[in-house]
């Protein structure tokens, strides 16, 4: 085959810079570049360059060939911003070099549920960068005796889309959840940085709901509430290579908070490290009559590094008791496979199956799970002693193989 002669060719105009590489006569991609700066934002971390960024969007959403937003370095104030399909193209990268910086005064956001939004896009890439949500000024408030604190706002909510990738975005300080992926399909996030105080309240790292193919790899998540939690309406999402701590570990639910509700199914989380965590895995449902169900879930390969509760299924959840004592959980946890668990828990009791009476928890797996707990306690009468790590379990029903310690209770 005779090979076309190369050339490039390189047109500017204001706030667009057109790449174009031709072979013979035929253009074979043609890429168009929006840089914020050039349509009004400044990096400057003091204007509000919000109008910069959505006229960035609006060009490359309306462009009928692939597009990138590019936000140089620089530090980059914003309000909420929602970028928007549908688009005219399905190859959209939101380049970020620089940080983006939420309004230090959390009242600014007090109508918003998130600051940044991407709804109904397909085929978007959000690569690099950082976002700091300047969350303290409002954990100062929740962390206070006032009552009149707002929710927050979370820092990047992805809804309603597809073909969504998130790529090395480091997200600090939220407000509320740094990342919710919520009604979407196909969303891949990759070498993503969440980074928050233990004592944030609030500040869950990824939360996935009501969405189907997500996946988590080589991720490191240290924030005050659940690193992952995984919500009604998820199936088949699987995480790999993730790194917790601090936090409340990897969580599926609160599930049955509503009477109605869609299941959880097909998660999957291979190779993770929970490191000081509250939680490691957790199951966790309301204690009250719910259509939900969490089936189909595999741990595997994990390392606990004394974290509280390494391994627990809890079906009595009811915080601040309202609207749930005395009854009990309706969700149905079934299928779910611990293999090859291995570490140290901060508590006595390593493995906890409590769950639901009218539902007990069936199919419940352990292999080779092995979780010591050496911490030395004082007894009046027997000196200073060691204790082994204990396993409960409530309504549970299952099998154990391989190495088991503690030993199972099912």
């Amino acid at each position: 085959m005779k090979m076309g002669r190369w050339s490039s060719k390189l047109v500017v105009n204001i706030g667009v810079v057109v790449l174009c590489w031709v072979v013979g006569t035929s253009a074979k991609a043609v890429v168009s570049t929006y840089n914020v700066v050039s349509l009004g934002g400044k990096g400057d971390g003091k204007t509000e360059s919000s109008k910069g960024f959505l006229a960035a969007w609006d060009k490359a959403c309306s462009s009928t060939n692939p597009a990138v937003v590019y936000v140089p370095p620089g530090r980059f104030l914003l309000k909420n911003v929602v970028f928007t399909g549908q688009c005219k193209n399905r190859a959209i990268t939101f380049r970020i070099a620089g940080t983006l910086l939420a309004p230090s005064d959390y009242t600014i956001l007090t109508n918003s549920p998130n600051w940044i939004s991407f709804q109904y896009v397909n085929g978007v890439t959000i690569s690099g960068g950082i976002l700091d949500g300047q969350g303290t000024s409002l954990w100062k408030c929740k962390n206070s005796p006032s009552t009149n604190c707002p929710t927050g706002a979370t820092t990047l909510g992805i809804s309603n889309s597809k073909n969504v990738k998130v790529l090395g975005v480091t997200s600090l300080n939220s407000q509320m959840f740094h990342i919710v992926i919520n009604g979407c399909n196909n969303v891949k996030l990759q070498g993503v940085k969440v980074m928050a105080p233990g004592n944030s309240p609030n500040t869950d790292g990824i939360h996935v709901q009501l969405s189907t193919g997500v996946t988590i790899l080589n991720t490191k998540i240290g924030t005050g509430d659940d690193c992952v939690s995984i919500g009604p309406g998820t199936a088949n999402l699987w995480m790999e290579n993730l790194a917790c701590g601090p936090g409340h570990g990897i969580s599926i639910g609160s599930l049955g908070k509503d009477a109605k509700e869609a299941g959880v199914q097909n998660v999957t989380l291979r190779t993770a490290t929970f490191r000081g965590t509250q939680n490691g895995v957790r199951i966790k449902s309301w204690g009250r009559q719910s259509s939900g169900f969490a089936r189909k879930i595999v741990f595997q390969q994990v390392t606990m590094v004394d974290v509280e509760n390494p391994i627990v299924i809890d079906q009595k959840y009811c915080p601040r008791n309202e609207g749930c004592p005395g009854k009990v959980s309706g969700v149905r946890v079934s299928d779910v496979t611990y293999q090859d668990i291995r570490g140290t828990s901060a508590t006595e009791v390593a493995v906890k199956f409590d769950c639901s009476a009218a539902n007990p928890c069936n199919g419940i797996r352990l292999q080779d799970v092995k979780l010591s707990y050496n911490k030395k306690k004082k007894n009046n009468k027997d000196g200073i002693i060691n204790t082994s790590a204990q396993a409960s379990c409530s309504n549970a029903k299952g099998s154990a193989s391989g190495i088991i310690q503690p030993s199972s209770c099912l």
